[in-house]
């Protein structure tokens, strides 16, 4: 009896000290798993924006470049974002589109650029992207919608020029979940409010495009964000009650030459 309660006690010791050493391993680190999914994602991330490079007209005009840069910087610096963490690309395409790639990439189209009537429009989009980008939301989708597996093996062989294509129309003609979409939302409206930028013109920008009954071709932005007029709404209804400080980043005049310099830079390319 003696000898039998002897072997349990030693099972019994012999399973916590099993647990307490698998309590104080770093898996992550055991497994290499957070080393893998940074791979994952900067491979990939670089292969998509190859991809773009090679196909479509990178706007490259110093002006341009740096206005873009005075309208993001003051979100960065508000709300601790390094700045050069931010891979941000301006593409020549009248779709009124943005989109964050993985590994920090940024895209925007100059027809969104073109059609936000407010700097302060424009800065809640890209709020909203820097947010999926901050939230780690890219990696979230593709992994839920493609799986991390095929990921890994596709950019860990030769099939990642194929899978920079797929990845990348998923990303540009697709939305995420509602779930990301609002937090992105708030969240962009929580940066706009830490810089001082007024968050309604965010909405506005949304509302007017659910509103129209006829919406031109390449309105992706919109278009794939679904429900952007209860999107409009919960936005306003967010800021409801708060003291707005309203700052420009930029003055008017800059806002529309650096308007006029993007719809300038596509005559350049035709």
């Amino acid at each position: 009896m003696k000898k039998i309660i002897f072997q349990g006690l030693i099972v019994v010791l012999g399973f916590f000290l099993l647990w307490l050493g698998f309590s104080q391993l770093d898996f992550m680190t055991f497994f290499k798993v957070k080393e893998r999914t940074e791979f994952v994602e900067s491979k990939l991330g670089d292969l998509i924006w190859e991809e773009i490079s090679n196909t479509e007209d990178v706007i490259t005009n110093d002006s341009i470049v740096k206005t873009l840069d005075k309208l993001i910087l003051p979100i960065c610096e508000a709300n601790d974002i390094e700045r050069d963490s931010l891979k941000i690309h301006i593409i020549q395409k009248d779709e009124i589109n943005a989109f964050a790639l993985p590994n920090n990439h940024l895209v925007v189209y100059t027809g969104l650029i073109a059609d936000c009537k407010k700097q302060e429009a424009l800065q809640g989009v890209l709020g909203h992207e820097i947010a999926h980008i901050e939230k780690n939301h890219v990696m979230k989708k593709l992994s839920k919608e493609i799986g991390y597996s095929v990921l890994l093996t596709a950019t860990s062989g030769g099939k990642g020029g194929q899978m920079a294509k797929e990845v990348l129309k998923m990303l540009t003609s697709s939305a995420y979940d509602r779930a990301l979409e609002k937090e992105a939302d708030i969240t962009s409206v929580e940066y706009l409010l830490k810089a001082n930028i007024d968050p309604k013109p965010m909405a506005d920008f949304m509302y007017q495009m659910a509103q129209d009954s006829k919406i031109p071709d390449g309105m992706s932005w919109i278009i794939d964000h679904p429900e952007s007029e209860e999107r409009a709404k919960y936005i306003l209804e967010y800021i409801k009650g708060k003291k707005l400080k309203s700052k420009e980043s930029i003055s008017e005049n800059e806002w529309k030459t650096f308007q006029e310099q993007v719809k300038e830079s596509k005559r350049a390319t035709h």
